[in-house]
Order: C-alpha cells, then structure tokens, then sequence
C-alpha cells in the first residue's frame, strides 16, 4: 500500500483541507498521513471560528517520523498559513526527498482576483520559491497570476495564453504545472497541465455548473493526487479529478437539504471507485 503525507490545516467542521484530503486519498486505497498547521473550530467562511497554530509541533512531528525511519511515496500540501511553515515545509520535502517519491504543491492562498486574508504579494513569492521543489503544482489563475507577478486575467484568454503561463509555471522550477478553473467556452470548466519534461501540453473538461462551493479546490487536489497514486498517468488522474469534482457538487445540487459550507464528497465515493476500477 502507498503511503502519503498531506500538510495543511484542520477544520473540525467545514468540508475543506484535512477534513476532506484524508478521506478521499484514504477511499482511494492509500494510507494518508498528515501534518496539521493549524486546528479551526470551522473553516474561515464561518463567524467568530477559533484557530490555534500547530506551528511549533511541526519539527517535533517531524523528528519522530526521522528517528522511526518513516517514508512517504508523496508529500502533499496545501494551505499553509504562515511563513515559518514555508520555511518547515522546505525542509520537509529535503527531509523525505527520495529518488522515487512526488512532492505535489496545491499552493492555496488566493481566489477571484484576490488573496485570501492574512497572505500578501511576498508570501505569494515565497510559495513560488517552494514551488520550485516540486514535481506537480495545481495553482487556480488567480495564484498562478500572484506567483508569476502578472495581472489576473479572469475570462477572454485563449489557449496560447494558458500555455504561456504554463511554461512559466514551470519556469519556477516545478517539473509539471496543472492550472485548474480555465474555461475557453462558456459552458465548460476544466484544466490544462504541462509537462516541462517532455513538452506535452493536455486539458480536460467537464460541464460549467453554475454554483460555488467551498473547498472544491482540494476536493480535485487529493483526488489528483490518490489517483496517481494508484499508478495513473497525469493526464488520467486530471479527468478522474475534474468528474468526481462535478459529481460531487451535481450529488450537493440534487440534496435540498445540503450542507451549505462545502460538497457531498463523501455520496460521490462510489462513482469515484468506480472509475478509478476503470482507469487502474
């Protein structure tokens, strides 16, 4: 069995980061450990949520797994909040780098044009840096614009465009740049990924649906990442991605009484297993 690591935050409620990145890689038949950067009583689009830093826990956590002679066949992260944990995470993928093993960057920060709240145009910098470890990285436009330092541009873009920004992505030093929410027709949502290796571009997409949920973002991440895991090339491991990410919010349409604060993931297993039979 392939074991991971994942390195985000926790949010005891609210279908996002940890809460929805172990579930899902575990579904997929992978032993998923995780790194915690922080404990939220909710995640942030809630009120008066409590937060406490894990921070300091980190080298600790770190040191055990060194000293028990624990590996991991991929090191995945995703929302880091601060740049102390840029700096540990660094340190980490020096730490269990192996000849084998994928470093994978989902380098959450921003969205819609904007940063998230707390994250400035240095820290954006500071994630391009660490990007430049990585194997894959999975940035939205809005993060990829923020790490290359150009202007967002969030519609009438054409394919060029996005291999241009591809090829810059990669130009960070990261061997294969994904950039997920691009659409070149009004009705259609998806992504495009290029491999600096071998110079092959590929995009994927699926229906537009006209909703907005939290945390779809790492709902596609650790689909990503379980699916190459379980030995899928990029390019199958995107479709998978991008379908059970549209069967989960079309499942959260369908249920008049969902939850409003993230998608019914968890009823789209049973598709999901099911194209990963048929991928595998």
């Amino acid at each position: 069995m392939k074991r991971i690591v994942t390195i985000q935050d926790i949010s005891c409620v609210g279908k996002c980061s940890l809460t929805v990145a172990l579930p899902i890689i575990s579904a997929m038949g992978v032993e998923t450990a995780v790194i915690p950067t922080a404990v939220l009583s909710t995640h942030t689009a809630f009120k008066e949520f409590t937060f406490r830093d894990l921070t300091e826990d980190i080298p600790g956590i770190v040191n055990h797994w060194k000293k028990e002679g624990i590996d991991f066949d991929a090191i995945y992260t995703g929302y880091l909040g601060s740049f102390e944990q840029l700096k540990l995470v660094s340190g980490i993928f020096d730490e269990f780098r192996t000849e084998d093993n994928l470093i994978f960057i989902d380098p959450v920060m921003a969205d819609h044009g904007k940063l998230y709240p707390g994250f400035t145009q240095e820290f954006a910098d500071e994630m391009a840096l660490l990007c430049k470890k990585a194997d894959i990285i999975v940035p939205n436009m809005t993060e990829a614009a923020f790490m290359l330092n150009i202007p967002y541009v969030e519609e009438g873009y054409d394919e060029d465009y996005i291999k241009d920004i591809l090829k810059k992505l990669c130009g960070l030093g990261a061997k294969k740049a994904v950039l997920t929410g691009i659409s070149f027709q009004e009705e259609e949502l998806g992504v495009m990924s290029y491999d600096s290796e071998t110079g092959e571009y590929f995009s994927y997409f699926n229906d537009k649906l006209p909703v907005n949920f939290h945390g779809t973002g790492d709902v596609f991440a650790s689909c990503c990442l379980g699916g190459l895991m379980n030995g899928l090339s990029l390019s199958d491991a995107l479709k998978i991605a991008v379908d059970y990410t549209v069967e989960s919010i079309r499942i959260t349409m369908k249920d008049e009484n969902h939850r409003w604060y993230g998608v019914n993931f968890e009823q789209a297993f049973p598709f999901l297993l099911n194209e990963l039979e048929l991928l595998k």
